[in-house]
């Protein structure tokens, strides 16, 4: 689906052209051609191919989508994938932009995504200065929008965390904890997923050998990088965090499971002990000493009462009950 398709020059909109009119544009030198596809058929892809002249590795990227962050290059022009995070009902959904990038063009395809990229046009139209830049702004500009919606859902993960860790000595809670910190390890997993082959891919765009295409936007680049180095840190923070959270509740699990066998090998300990007592003076032979004792029969139960007690009162100072 096509969302735009524009001309510009010297950072000033010229027009929305046609599908057709946009190689007879890219034949003016001083004119700078916009598009944007959303879902793209592999016939839109196959015809931006032709309009654009784009390398056919980089269009069956675009067009089986599911590709890993990374920024190659094909000969003069560059190939992007920036996965696009959203947060929906507690869970990450995880779509792709593929922008197309040449020295007087380029072209975003998004796919399997909600978010819309519009704000980034409007704010290039705004400012005319930097968009007579071309294409190497226009790329930081939509990596940057990309990259600033992982903030809230690292700050979603990291607020989530915290609230886990203020109930974690919670009695009997030690399990809804571990499952809680499994789920938010998967969704840091996600997000890892997309930050560092990004940060990899970026440096490339930042010292060394800059691609021409992004030579004049390097230090827009480099504000990039270092957006994706702080959530790479903070993402590893939370990874070890998890980790020792994780043991923490499986140490929890663990000492309740002792407290719990504590509690019952006291109990039993108390039961043993009136259990033998009364096996011993059940045995009833005939010649069994006080059997015949009209107060042997109360007495019997008041030690059995007594030891039971002060079984009791032992294991309860021990704190095992």
């Amino acid at each position: 689906m096509l969302i735009n398709c524009v001309a510009y020059r010297e950072g000033q909109k010229l027009a929305d052209i046609d599908v057709d009119e946009i190689s007879d544009y890219l034949k003016d030198a001083d004119c700078f051609v916009w598009v944007a596809l959303r879902d793209a058929t592999p016939d839109e892809l196959d015809k931006m191919r032709l309009e654009f002249d784009l390398h056919a590795l980089a269009i069956e990227d675009a067009n089986h989508g599911h590709q890993r962050p990374k920024i190659e290059e094909y000969g003069d022009d560059l190939f992007a994938v920036i996965q696009l995070l959203e947060m929906e009902h507690g869970e990450i959904t995880v779509g792709e932009v593929a922008i197309f990038v040449g020295r007087n063009f380029i072209l975003s395809v998004r796919n399997r995504s909600k978010q819309h990229l519009l704000g980034v046009r409007e704010r290039c139209e705004r400012e005319p200065e930097v968009l007579k830049e071309g294409s190497g702004f226009v790329l930081y500009a939509l990596m940057d929008a990309a990259v600033d919606r992982y903030f809230p859902i690292v700050d979603a993960i990291e607020s989530a965390l915290e609230n886990i860790e203020e109930h974690i000595f919670d009695k009997g809670a030690a399990r809804l904890h571990i499952q809680r910190l499994y789920d938010l390890k998967r969704r840091l997993t996600v997000v890892k997923h997309a930050v560092a082959p990004l940060l990899e891919a970026v440096a490339k765009l930042t010292a060394g050998r800059v691609p021409p295409v992004s030579a004049k936007s390097r230090h827009y680049f480099r504000d990039v990088h270092d957006h994706l180095a702080r959530i790479n840190a903070q993402l590893d923070t939370l990874r070890d965090t998890i980790g020792t959270a994780i043991q923490v509740s499986l140490s929890s699990v663990a000492i309740e499971q002792n407290d719990v066998a504590k509690r019952l090998a006291a109990w039993a300990g108390i039961f043993a002990v009136a259990t033998a007592f009364a096996g011993i003076w059940g045995m009833n032979f005939k010649w069994m000493p006080e059997l015949q004792w009209e107060y042997g029969y109360p007495i019997a139960l008041t030690i059995i009462a007594s030891t039971t007690i002060f079984l009791y009162l032992r294991f309860r100072r021990m704190g095992w009950l």
